[in-house]
Formats: structure tokens, sequence, C-alpha cells
């Protein structure tokens, strides 16, 4: 679907399922988005609602395989959010702990901003992302995001403080 130099960026798939849990079922990796790993159920509740997401607007959070190995080592790819009761195209990535501070969060974010604006026509997108998880706000900031608000969510019974990046289509 989207290729950059070092990453095939495509549709999840059920066979992906377990390179997917080395990712939401790893506390550490969790913890920086979402306070706690994911159950096996959660995981696989996970996985069918962006493959729902596909059908329904054609993206969602996508694999990322390194094109070197074919190894599923994260997702990225973007998701309709809300935030402030107002509808926003949303940037997301979650990486394996092991191939974390190697660039490719950077490499994917940048390829779905790319495929938003060019492909979707989007006159600005959005990363949500946990006040505490600063390698993750790094990321926003190499794909040209600024903090454009703050607010706290709850998830599963945690309020979690979170800033809002954005970045417009300049051309």
């Amino acid at each position: 679907m989207i290729e950059t130099n070092r990453l095939i960026i495509r549709e999840m798939v059920q066979s992906d399922y377990d390179a997917l849990c080395k990712i939401l079922c790893d506390e550490e990796v969790m913890r920086a988005a979402y306070e706690s790993a994911f159950n096996l159920e959660e995981a696989q509740n996970w996985l069918n609602r962006h493959l729902k997401r596909y059908e329904a607007y054609g993206f969602g959070l996508w694999a990322v395989v390194l094109k070197e190995t074919n190894e599923m080592i994260g997702q990225c790819g973007l998701t309709k959010q809300v935030w402030r009761e107002k509808e926003i195209l949303e940037i997301g990535f979650l990486f394996q702990k092991a191939h974390w501070h190697k660039g490719y969060a950077t490499e994917a974010a940048i390829a779905c901003k790319e495929y938003a604006f060019s492909v979707l026509h989007a006159n600005r997108v959005y990363s949500i992302i946990r006040d505490t998880n600063i390698s993750s706000q790094k990321v926003a900031i190499r794909n040209g995001m600024n903090i454009i608000d703050k607010d706290t969510k709850n998830f599963r019974n945690i309020d979690m403080d979170f800033f809002l990046y954005a970045v417009e289509r300049t051309k």
C-alpha cells in the first residue's frame, strides 16, 4: 500500500495477530499510550476494529513491515478520532520495543501524513499523544507537527493528559 526506504505499510490481516500481540500485550509499550497492556481478547478486538475501518473508510492503523525481513514491527496509520466533540484525522503509531529509536515510527508517520494529504486530500492531520510520552512527541515534531491543544481523557477508568499535535497541508 505505502512504501518507504525501509518499510512496507499495508493493511493488517488476521495472520498478523501474533506480531500485533508483541505490541499490544507488552506492558512497557502500552504504558506509554494506554497505561497497561491489552489481554489477548482485547488485542483481537483491536485487530477486528481496524479490519472494519478498512472496509468503512479505506484506512485505519496499518501493519508496518520491514522490507529487509518481511517482519511486522509495528503499526501506523490513520484513524478518525474525537477531540473536544470534533472528529479529526489522526496519525497513530505503536511499535515493538525492539524496534524503538531506529527512526521507523518517524518514517512511517511521515508516509501516513503524505498519504493523508495526497490521497485523502486532508487539509490537516493530528496526533494525540500522552503528555508523558516524550518519544512519541518527538516523532510528531519530526513529522512537522506542533502542539495546538491539551486535554484530559479517561481510558480504563484512568484520567490521562494528552497533547494534540497538528500539521497542515502546504500544497
